[in-house]
């Protein structure tokens, strides 16, 4: 009858600019989908070039390249007799577009402009991309020479339209185009397209699956049909995560869920569906069909091609299953350890070095190194042969086998707990007990020598000793003593990140991890080129608690029972002289505020942006039951002081995982000043008078009711 469709999504691990390796990853997907049966390939946003090419989409190298490419996909005897759906830059009348090159059997189809460009937060697609602005318009596109030799083809469709085969038509969106409120599938779909197909660049955020995962289904809950959505995954370069999550939908209900994080750069979906469910789910929609009676048509490109067989009466379809999320302990646990392991591969680095404080910051940066570790043995024992190939060129054995967590992490992960005379016992054999539960490779040391000498340098040029404010000296000399100490440990960090291996007698060097929380960078409570200044800072985008919750998890699932004793103590930076041996400094006693205010009050300044006025309004609110106005608007004012006075310290931020949408990641994320007037005189003005006329609301309400 030529009914059941078998269609094919994928998750690809894509480099920016890394064509060779691109163009395999393509080639082994398309393969894979072909072995399993599939009549329809597709794949991620700009799969062949990477999506992260940034202001390397300027170049004509990367438009050509990406050709050169895609020339050697339509000569590949892969890619014949499959309808291939690739993602590439192309220009076209001088305008650069983010495109869907469709082709079939050496033949291009069609070529799909993005008519949606995403260009918020992380994402920046306006700057080197033009949306297709001609909704229903297809024009001819004058192929390259090098394009034409392959094919025999001129020119070929460059616009709107969808693709008409044998037996159903499809239709494209690309990435935001799902997101828009005004998305083409609902057009497409009231115009009879029956399969629509997206293609992703679409990042982890904690907690950010489900709603892609709603916006999938409920685009064919209403109008029917069947959604494919592929997408890019893993480290491209850059801050993101590329979640994967490839998925295939059919009338409002999830049919195949793909892997979230997984360490395989190919991941291949493919589901049979009928398409006579599609047109029985339509037919008794009355209120969808009086609207596509009305429909403007799209231009349809004929495909003399078919989805299905034509005796297909016997081929079992794939039926509706539950989409199974992660939790956000286990989103923290993976999403960081899959990145982290990119980053270490590709840049052909030897490992890690922590700086390990016995803190829960360090700490759970410390699991998460750990997790990757469990990722890559897991890997090699299913049989994944690139990750197995990229752990002997990292260990430098290519006899190599990880099968133990604990002693690849004692080749790949270096330690360090630098005691100066401020540091605790206690907060010293926490780490070392933690070290020996992931089985790193740990160093204990003292930096108080490093530190006189640096103290020593300034006492001989001015004749000056600073002291500590315990023993008598000014805020000023406190901060500055405490800042020696931790930009000496980032020094040190950097030292021994270079010739650690080298004295173990092993060839490479050592990636510095940096353990700053998001919380942490938005209230500046960090030293500016301390041990947060890294090469890459896992956790820079996670909540305190958020890892809090974390630790409790890896107690629970890794059996890390040192990381009790980390939980249970308060956090501290241990920079001032202890008390009778005990630690006298607590990080929210020296922030003025906790953890879990900084997290609502950078919730509110990003993504509700929120400025000080607004905020005060929102949290008199929220904490009426805790804090009268009065209180709330000094807690705000504190916030926007501390913020605004260290807002300096983002531009040098360790690029970090990012993970939070209240991140404040200078780097394109969160655009703002770092000179700010931080006395913020109108704004705190304002709340003044708001909490005045407040307080005399409320002492006339009092006194009304003494005289009731």
């Amino acid at each position: 009858m030529g009914r059941a469709v078998r269609l094919a999504a994928c998750a690809l691990n894509q480099w920016a600019l890394d064509f060779e390796g691109n163009a395999g990853r393509i080639l082994k997907s398309i393969e894979i989908a072909k072995g399993k049966g599939a009549r329809y390939r597709l794949g991620p946003e700009l799969e062949i070039c990477g999506y992260g090419c940034s202001d390397h989409y300027y170049e004509s190298d990367t438009l050509l390249h990406s050709f050169q490419v895609l020339a050697k996909l339509l000569e590949s005897p892969v890619t014949q007799d499959i309808i291939c759906d690739v993602g590439m830059p192309v220009m076209h009348k001088n305008v650069r577009y983010n495109c869907r090159v469709i082709f079939l059997n050496k033949k291009i189809l069609l070529i799909r402009p993005k008519i949606s460009l995403t260009n918020a937060g992380n994402y920046r697609e306006l700057r080197w991309f033009t949306p297709w602005s001609k909704a229903r318009h297809v024009e001819e596109y004058f192929l390259p020479r090098i394009i034409q030799e392959v094919t025999g083809q001129d020119t070929v469709p460059f616009g709107d339209a969808v693709l008409a085969t044998k037996d159903t038509c499809l239709g494209t969106e690309i990435c935001e185009e799902l997101w828009a409120p005004n998305s083409p599938h609902i057009e497409m779909g009231l115009d009879g397209v029956e399969i629509f197909t997206n293609s992703s660049g679409s990042h982890h955020v904690l907690r950010k699956a489900h709603t892609r995962v709603d916006l999938v289904n409920s685009a064919t809950a209403k109008n029917g049909g069947i959604y494919i959505l592929a997408n890019q995954k893993g480290c491209d370069g850059d801050r993101l995560y590329y979640d994967g999550c490839a998925m295939i939908s059919m009338n409002g209900e999830t049919i195949a869920q793909g892997s979230q994080f997984s360490l395989d750069d190919v991941e291949v979906l493919v589901a049979t569906l009928d398409l006579e469910d599609v047109r029985s789910y339509r037919a008794e929609i009355s209120s969808r069909n009086l609207a596509a009676s009305k429909v403007n048509p799209y231009p349809r490109i004929k495909v003399n091609f078919a989805l299905s067989c034509s005796d297909d009466v016997a081929v079992p379809v794939c039926m509706p299953i539950q989409w199974r999320h992660h939790s956000p302990e286990e989103e923290i646990c993976l999403g960081p350890a899959c990145w982290l392991w990119d980053y270490l591969r590709r840049s052909k680095q030897a490992g890690f070095l922590l700086p390990l404080s016995g803190g829960i910051d360090s700490s759970a940066t410390a699991c998460i190194v750990y997790s990757m570790c469990h990722q890559v043995c897991l890997a090699v024992k299913n049989g994944n042969a690139e990750v197995l190939a990229d752990t002997r060129k990292i260990v430098h054995d290519e006899t190599y086998v990880p099968e133990d967590p604990r002693e690849f992490c004692k080749r790949i992960f270096t330690t360090c707990y630098m005691a100066s005379e401020n540091s605790s016992q206690d907060t010293c054999n926490r780490a070392k007990l933690l070290a020996e539960q992931i089985g790193s490779y740990h160093i204990n040391l003292n930096i108080d020598a490093a530190v006189k000498a640096i103290v020593g340098i300034f006492s001989m040029v001015t004749g000056r000793t600073p002291c500590f404010s315990v023993y008598g000296g000014s805020s000023r000399e406190n901060l500055a003593l405490q800042n020696v100490q931790a930009r000496v440990r980032m020094v040190l960090s950097y030292l021994f990140a270079q010739l650690t291996l080298w004295t173990r007698g092993m060839p490479g060097g050592l990636l510095v991890l940096g353990s700053a929380n998001v919380d942490e960078s938005l209230r500046g409570y960090l030293t500016k080129y301390d041990c947060s200044s890294a090469d890459i800072n896992p956790i820079g985008g996670i909540s305190k608690t958020d890892l809090k919750n974390f630790i409790q998890y890896c107690i629970e699932n890794f059996q890390l029972t040192a990381l009790r004793s980390i939980m249970a103590a308060p956090p501290t930076a241990e920079l001032e002289p202890l008390v009778d041996g005990q630690v006298s400094q607590t990080d929210e006693a020296d922030m003025g505020m906790t953890y879990a205010e900084l997290s609502i009050y950078g919730k509110l300044r990003k993504i509700a942006k929120a400025g000080p006025y607004s905020m005060f309004c929102k949290l008199i609110n929220m904490w009426k039951e805790i804090c009268t106005p009065r209180e709330v608007a000094s807690k705000v004012k504190h916030f926007f002081r501390m913020y605004s006075v260290n807002r300096h310290k983002m531009t040098t931020l360790t690029p970090s995982y990012h993970a939070e949408n209240y991140s404040p990641d200078d780097n394109r994320f969160d655009l703002r000043p770092f000179l700010y007037n931080t006395s913020w005189s109108w704004q705190f003005r304002c709340i003044d008078k708001q909490v005045s006329d407040l307080e005399k609301k409320e002492e006339i309400s009092v006194v009304k009711d003494v005289e009731d």
